[in-house]
């Protein structure tokens, strides 16, 4: 199992912006410690013919086409309706 130092537990919490007591160094070391412990061991284990999981639940990305609809209506004959346009856009107040 891996044990940290309490100089590795202190520069982690330095790194991590966090103070941390006496009795919380220790207790980190302990639990840090514990976890790589738990990390080497699957290191440990045999992934040669294992496939990636890339998705578990089988869901797929869909995707509409993106068909251009004709409605039979124009740019220049829907910027008449507006109160103002220029560049074939509405003109509107500066909000900012």
């Amino acid at each position: 199992m891996a044990k940290l130092s309490k100089e590795d537990v202190l520069k982690l919490a330095r790194l991590a912006k966090l103070h941390l007591s006496d009795d919380e160094v220790e207790e980190f070391r302990k639990e840090i410690s514990s976890i790589l412990g738990y990390v080497e061991q699957l290191r440990e284990i045999n992934l040669e013919n294992v496939k990636p999981t890339y998705q578990v639940t089988g869901l797929t990305n869909v995707m509409r086409s993106d068909d251009i609809i004709n409605y039979g209506q124009n740019q220049i004959e829907l910027l008449k309706n507006a109160p103002q346009s220029e560049s074939g856009q509405i003109k509107v107040r500066k909000i900012l």
